[in-house]
């Protein structure tokens, strides 16, 4: 990789995850290899704040390749989230926030300069302790590639920690990241379980209760290691507003004009 030789500019003042610094938006992403679920916690998250009266506008990242090699840069799968103030049109420019699941999903990203220097990756470390040599000095190397660009790099134990609740932390993982957004964005934990419930409702109530453990532990990890947090407040307004995503706004849309319709 090219490596940039700007400097990074010092952090916006940042609050804690005790007193949250209000913020009028703020742009997250989850980046992953293919079925980790990113995009299912992203798009859990822009639903919990469109319901608190946030605006969001959530852009899907889709993989360059139809089945991309694991841990390739190629392979990079997951979601843009943006929350805001105001009502939210587009999805900004460059992310405040990234999580990863791994260290070779950024760089398809970087190169399409989804961030900026000060960017804050929070980062799978699992990998430095992985039992392939190569897989640790890509790690390596990454992670200082990363660092020299002047994003601030989080190493933080995800599946490790995952692996207190479930034995396949590859299915869960991301509602342990919901958690933590929802502690970095201080958004409603009632509002979080109730959404995951209704997300799992089909698969049982021994799912449910896996998933809310998942992301109460993450909301918790984030309380306990992370060291800054926002608030971002919902416009005031006496107009009743709905939530809905683009496909149920193409479908109501496409029945109010008349037209009769077959989705799968």
């Amino acid at each position: 990789m090219t490596k940039s030789t700007q400097t990074a500019p010092p952090q916006k003042d940042a609050g804690s995850p005790r007193t949250p610094k209000k913020v009028s938006e703020y742009i997250v992403e989850i980046v992953s290899d293919s079925g980790e679920g990113a995009q299912k916690a992203g798009q859990a998250f822009s639903a919990i704040s469109a319901k608190m009266g946030n605006g969001s506008w959530t852009v899907e990242i889709i993989p360059a390749e139809i089945q991309p090699p694991a841990r390739s840069p190629a392979g990079a799968s997951g979601i843009r989230v943006r929350i805001g103030t105001e009502p939210v049109t587009n999805m900004g420019d460059q992310a405040d926030l990234v999580v990863a699941f791994n260290e070779q999903v950024l760089f398809g990203r970087i190169q399409q300069h989804a961030y900026r220097p000060g960017t804050i990756v929070l980062l799978e470390n699992k990998w430095a302790e992985d039992p392939d040599e190569s897989i640790r000095e890509s790690y390596s190397n990454a992670v200082a590639d990363y660092k020299e660009q002047g994003y601030d790099v989080r190493e933080l134990p995800l599946e490790k920690i995952c692996l207190e609740i479930t034995p396949n932390p590859r299915r869960g993982k991301n509602m342990f990241v919901l958690g933590m957004l929802c502690r970095i964005c201080n958004r409603s934990v009632e509002r979080a379980l109730a959404e995951v419930a209704e997300i799992f409702k089909k698969k049982g109530l021994k799912v449910i209760e896996s998933n809310h453990a998942l992301l109460k532990r993450g909301y918790a990890y984030a309380s306990e290691v992370l060291d800054f947090g926002y608030e971002i407040p919902a416009k005031e307004t006496d107009e009743r507003l709905v939530v809905m995503n683009g496909n149920q706004a193409t479908g109501l849309g496409i029945m109010a004009s008349g037209m009769e319709m077959l989705a799968m």
